[in-house]
């Protein structure tokens, strides 16, 4: 982090547009102050849906980095044959998985076909 990106709120204000065009790039942020010391972060907008996103899969799946570990070593093995599939996974996990097959949008669907006329 710059140094020159720990500004006072009383600076930011007069900056404010300057700030918000320099926080666009990714990876950067200012930190405010007030009397010294940090009270507020400005980050764009898409940095914070990110950081939400980040955080949101970091709760939901605590031990996501030792299951990747776990699956790149099966498939560097070959058994990752053995490996549940995402739809068995994610429904343990209590998410709705959608039941596709049924879908009339499907691809090679009988309700989705058109049938060819000739026009003379």
């Amino acid at each position: 982090m710059d140094l020159k990106n720990i500004i006072s709120i009383s600076e930011a204000r007069k900056k404010i547009f300057d700030i918000v065009e320099n926080i666009q790039k990714p990876g950067s942020y200012y930190i405010l102050t007030e009397k010294g010391r940090s009270k507020a972060v400005l980050m764009s907008a898409e940095e914070f849906e990110s950081w939400k996103e980040t955080v949101e899969v970091l709760r939901e799946f605590p031990d996501l980095d030792q299951e990747v570990k776990k699956i790149n070593k099966a498939v560097k093995s070959g058994e990752y044959k053995r490996w549940e599939k995402l739809d068995d996974i994610l429904a343990k996990q209590s998410y709705l998985v959608a039941d596709k097959s049924n879908n009339p949008y499907e691809l090679g669907s009988k309700t989705h076909k058109r049938s060819a006329k000739r026009t003379k």
